[in-house]
């Protein structure tokens, strides 16, 4: 699900994490789980990107401070994973995945259904949306 933009006056925050999957995780799973966060994202007015390699989540999550704080509340209460480890949580001055209510990376035999806004990773479980969602500015 593509985005649009956020209104000029939110102060925009980016949150980065990492946590372990309770689960292996196949592609319906992903498909699923993917499709219910780009809904809740959108009403929330939050962007970003996640990645999913080795059993192992690190999501980059952007937008207004109220929605930030809101999902990651949320996040930390989710059983779909554990030990999260908060990276980084800063104010920033503009979107990385601003068309994206939630891009998505994973080894390209996790993409059965052709999920719209799919980047499939390399071999070192690294493409230039992880490396945009990992850059500390």
């Amino acid at each position: 699900m593509r985005f649009l933009s956020c209104s000029k006056s939110a102060v925009l925050e980016r949150l980065l994490y990492r946590s372990k999957a309770t689960n292996t995780l196949g592609s319906l799973h992903l498909f699923n789980m993917l499709t219910q966060a780009r809904t809740r994202n959108a009403q929330l007015d939050i962007t970003g990107h996640l990645l999913y390699t080795e059993e192992v989540f690190v999501q980059c999550i952007e937008g207004p401070s109220a929605s930030i704080s809101s999902l990651w509340e949320s996040l930390q209460r989710d059983e779909r994973h554990y030990d999260i480890e908060l990276l980084a949580r800063s104010p920033v001055n503009e979107r990385r995945f601003k068309e994206w209510s939630m891009a998505f990376s994973s080894y390209p035999s996790l993409n059965r259904f052709n999920m719209e806004g799919f980047f499939p990773v390399k071999r070192d479980g690294m493409n230039e949306a992880v490396e945009r969602c990992a850059a500390l500015d």
